[in-house]
């Protein structure tokens, strides 16, 4: 499927009701503390225009994981405070790393989101069938920002476009969240992963 296919049928995920309106920040700030363990398919839109699918696992605060479906051989986790990310073509055993304070998608796994804080949001709209959220750190812009994409009745989080400080975006379309009993704190351990593909401590 080329991307302008599959962007029309993602496009379907934002029908809803026409008496849907904008989500309050204050709404949608609850909404993200309540995630606590969930998962979900994706699909990544890349910034050269190529898709990747997946497995999407979040653990709130401050885990993420994404499994990426064969033939990609891509990994990318964040736990610790760091973004750790495997890549099959260069790094197969060691994590490239980066601190998760430094982006964009710090701001959804803080323990206490609110995005009403001060100068967070630079941009909240409706565009007739969803919430569309844009944010960044206020003490760091040039780290990028986060644009989320929300429905309504009830609130779902389905899409999100990340920036990064160059520049470059990494659009994330996800199926629904399902919630999640627990996850072996190993799926979010970036060392442990590094063991498991032969790399000493």
């Amino acid at each position: 499927m080329d991307r302008r296919a599959f962007l029309a049928t993602a496009a379907a995920f934002a029908a809803t009701p026409a008496f849907a309106s904008k989500l309050s920040l204050n709404d949608l700030s609850r909404y993200l503390n309540g995630i606590k363990l969930a998962t979900s398919d994706f699909t990544q839109v890349n910034d050269d225009g190529t898709l990747s699918t997946g497995t999407f696992y979040i653990k709130r605060p401050g885990r993420m994981r994404f499994e990426y479906n064969p033939p990609e051989k891509l990994l990318v986790m964040a736990g610790g405070g760091q973004v750790g990310i495997f890549d099959g073509k260069s790094n197969v055993q060691k994590a490239e790393r980066y601190p998760l304070r430094r982006t964009p998608l710090n701001l959804i796994l803080e323990r206490n989101v609110n995005l009403a804080r001060r100068n967070m949001v630079v941009g909240h709209s409706f565009d007739g069938t969803a919430t569309v959220v844009t944010a960044q750190d206020p003490e760091h812009p040039e780290y990028g920002n986060i644009q989320l994409k929300f429905t309504s009745n009830p609130i779902e989080l389905r899409q999100w476009i990340v920036t990064d400080g160059q520049g470059s975006k990494t659009t994330v379309i996800l199926g629904q969240l399902k919630s999640a009993s627990d996850f072996p704190t190993t799926l979010f351990n970036i060392s442990y992963e590094e063991g498991q593909r032969g790399v000493k401590p």
